[in-house]
């Protein structure tokens, strides 16, 4: 196949405009054209130039290689590369026949795609989630929003789907992919129910309530395939052995052998990181970030990132990725910027809050939202592997007293942060977060180097997004489950590196951030669990 890049149409063309555009930019003839299929489509969308997509298309044409060799000057039209999965290996390629099934922890992304790719590989993985099936866990989630009330073991953490089902389902990442492994993300993820613009989109998303449907689906191709989904089974102990994994201890169940086991375990599993901890399994602490979550209306983004062409259905929801260098030496920058989208509870422990954004497939609610975090590292919580949980764990106790200790998140207007002086009403901007937002001074929720550097951030930012200062603004805190605050280290063969047999993976494990990287690494450690089976 041939592909083309940098293929430029009208926003609003035709559909048979790509057609033809191929056409004269090969100068072949419709009878030559055999197939086209998009491979990605982006927009130029600058103040000063006209609305257009731009199009990579790969290519079955008559005479392919004649073609190749006409345009092998031309950077734009090459060979098309070879995106296909290819299976590393087949579980009937094992020796032994009676095989201790793989056993997975987590059924966030990353587990999913691990548990998925073994089962299409003949393994029949073993999955144990310490939460309940996405529909209950929907349940449980809202019952913090709209109640005040937390489930410890079912919320926007735990539960089928992970931290990722509540989010605005963002589909992309900046990982090196030589081998195409985001690919076979998508095409998981199309096969399940998402749409079929996210092969091809260059930013995208699912949604929340979309996801809720294709993770069930997903879950019912791995139990085709003979694999188990185990849910409310939490994992307490592990079984080890000469320095090799043998089993897993569960809350309230029989223990499970196990000689391969993946930790999938998401971001939060505090109490499972400090097991893995007791029982000497080598992790580090590593950076991560720490901030709140900001609100403008969703308009003012749009006008202020595409001037004349806000509003253009086609091109939806205006989005930013922002950073500053503060003069203390720290880096403050835009997270998980949710277009259209809501702040919501994150906390998975009682007593503390926590925030994240969510966007649903649609992205029409009026605020537009974003975290404004600031980098930390280990040298600004020294103690070991845990201490940046504990780190963690102090700034949102200190949230949910700033909230009024109701749930309720502590929250300024932006004007008021600048000023240092505490806000007593909002303005023009009304917080999206549930339960509901208390209120403020936020100068002691944070580190006062996070806030001198925050507050030196926003104004930069408006030099790039006219209105991000606006006064009316809202601040709401707080945000620390950026990433993993620690790393489970893991060699070449992907498993631990004192524990064999033990693989950590994703996000948890602080190997991944987002759902597809973490996808991604769920089918890296898949076939290096698969790999080694064949090795014994």
């Amino acid at each position: 196949m041939i592909r083309i890049t940098e293929l430029r149409l009208p926003i609003s063309h035709a559909p048979e405009a790509l057609e033809e555009a191929i056409l004269k930019r090969l100068n072949i003839q419709a009878k030559d054209l055999i197939q086209v299929d998009v491979f990605k489509r982006s927009y130029d969308a600058r103040k000063n130039v006209a609305l257009a997509f731009i199009y990579t298309v790969d290519l079955s044409v008559k005479n392919e290689e004649k073609l190749l060799k006409q345009f092998a000057n031309d950077i734009h039209v090459r060979p098309s590369p070879d995106t296909s999965y290819h299976f590393v290996a087949n579980a009937s390629q094992v020796k032994s026949p009676s095989f201790e099934r793989p056993v997975i922890i987590g059924f966030g992304p990353c587990g999913i795609f691990a548990a998925l790719v073994l089962a299409q590989m003949g393994f029949k993985p073993i999955v144990l989630e310490r939460g309940k099936p996405v529909r209950e866990r929907t349940q449980d989630t809202w019952g913090l929003w709209r109640k005040n009330v937390l489930n410890p073991e079912s919320n926007v953490q735990f539960g089928e789907g992970g931290a990722g089902t509540f989010s605005d389902g963002k589909l992309w990442s900046q990982i090196k992919d030589p081998k195409f492994y985001g690919r076979k993300v998508i095409t998981e993820f199309i096969k399940a129910g998402a749409p079929e613009e996210i092969r091809y989109v260059a930013k995208p998303h699912i949604g929340t309530f979309r996801l809720v449907g294709v993770v069930e689906r997903m879950r019912q191709e791995i139990i085709e395939l003979g694999g188990e989904i185990r849910f409310s089974q939490k994992v307490v102990g592990f079984d080890i052995r000469n320095d090799q994994i043998a089993g897993v201890k569960i809350e309230g169940h029989a223990d499970l052998p196990a000689s391969h086991v993946v930790l999938a375990l998401g971001h939060s599993a505090r109490d499972t990181f400090e097991t893995l901890h007791a029982a000497g399994v080598y992790m580090e602490a590593k950076p991560f970030s720490v901030g709140f979550r900001i609100e403008h209306p969703q308009s003012l983004i749009d006008k202020a990132r595409l001037g004349p062409h806000a509003g253009n259905e086609l091109i939806g929801a205006a989005d930013y990725k922002l950073v500053h260098h503060a003069k203390n030496g720290r880096a403050v920058y835009s997270f998980c910027m949710c277009p259209g989208g809501t702040v919501v509870a994150a906390t998975s422990e009682p007593n503390r809050v926590v925030t994240n954004g969510m966007s649903q497939y649609s992205r029409n609610e009026r605020n537009a939202n974003a975290g404004i975090v600031v980098g930390i590292t280990p040298e600004d919580y020294p103690g070991g592997p845990l201490a940046g949980i504990e780190f963690q764990r102090a700034l949102e106790s200190k949230a949910y007293e700033l909230g009024g200790s109701t749930y309720e998140a502590p929250g300024q207007l932006v004007g008021d942060f600048l000023a240092g002086k505490a806000s007593t009403e909002f303005g023009s901007v009304m917080p999206s977060y549930k339960p509901g937002v208390h209120l403020t001074d936020l100068a002691d929720a944070l580190p006062a180097y996070a806030i001198e550097a925050i507050r030196e951030a926003i104004p930069a930012f408006e030099k790039q997004i006219k209105g991000f200062s606006m006064k009316d603004a809202v601040l709401t805190g707080i945000e620390t489950r950026t990433s993993s605050p620690l790393r489970i280290t893991r060699g070449t063969n992907f498993q631990s590196l004192n524990v064999k047999g033990l693989y950590p993976a994703g996000e948890g494990a602080g190997y991944a951030g987002g759902i597809l990287s973490a996808g991604v690494d769920g089918i890296k450690v898949a076939e290096a669990v698969a790999l080694d089976y064949l090795s014994k």
